[in-house]
């Protein structure tokens, strides 16, 4: 097998997809979640049915501690983290910003700004040797810019 992938923010969409296709090249397979358990279980079925490994682990990426957490779960059950692809984020809660609470923005900004991605990334001693680091936040930028549309029309 080629190692083992983690993908944050692998239950859905970008995540899941990519979690698939490291399976189909031989990964061993960390599916994380934040909350999406029942969907990173299916994720982890649908690589089982292909004949490969994986794993659902929880963790708040907006939580360094957790994220140590996060890769001790991973190295108990499938090895060490030899690949990493920072996936993970989220826009929790769109509303007008009349309406938006300080609370509400400080968790956005934790599970998305890079010092949580460099955090994982730190914490992958075998993408250290490999090389192999991807941090990516397309579903974010995905997620927000219909919302500025709409709040231009308002």
């Amino acid at each position: 097998m080629a190692g083992v992938l983690l993908v944050t923010g692998a239950s859905r969409g970008i995540g899941a997809a990519t979690a698939l296709a490291g399976a189909q090249a031989g990964f061993r397979v960390a599916v994380h979640f934040g909350v999406h358990g029942d969907e990173a279980e299916a994720v982890c079925a649908e690589i089982r049915e292909m004949g490969g490994t994986a794993v659902a682990v929880q963790a708040d990426m907006g939580n360094e501690a957790e994220i140590v957490r996060l890769f001790q779960a991973v190295d108990a059950a499938l090895g060490p983290v030899t690949a990493l692809v920072n996936n993970a984020g989220g826009v929790f809660g769109v509303r007008a910003i009349g309406d938006t609470d300080t609370a509400l923005v400080e968790r956005t900004l934790a599970v998305n700004l890079p010092d949580r991605s460099f955090a994982a990334a730190r914490r992958c001693a075998g993408c250290r040797r490999n090389g192999a680091v991807v941090v990516g936040r397309l579903s974010i930028y995905l997620q927000w810019r219909p919302c500025w549309a709409d709040c231009r029309k308002k």
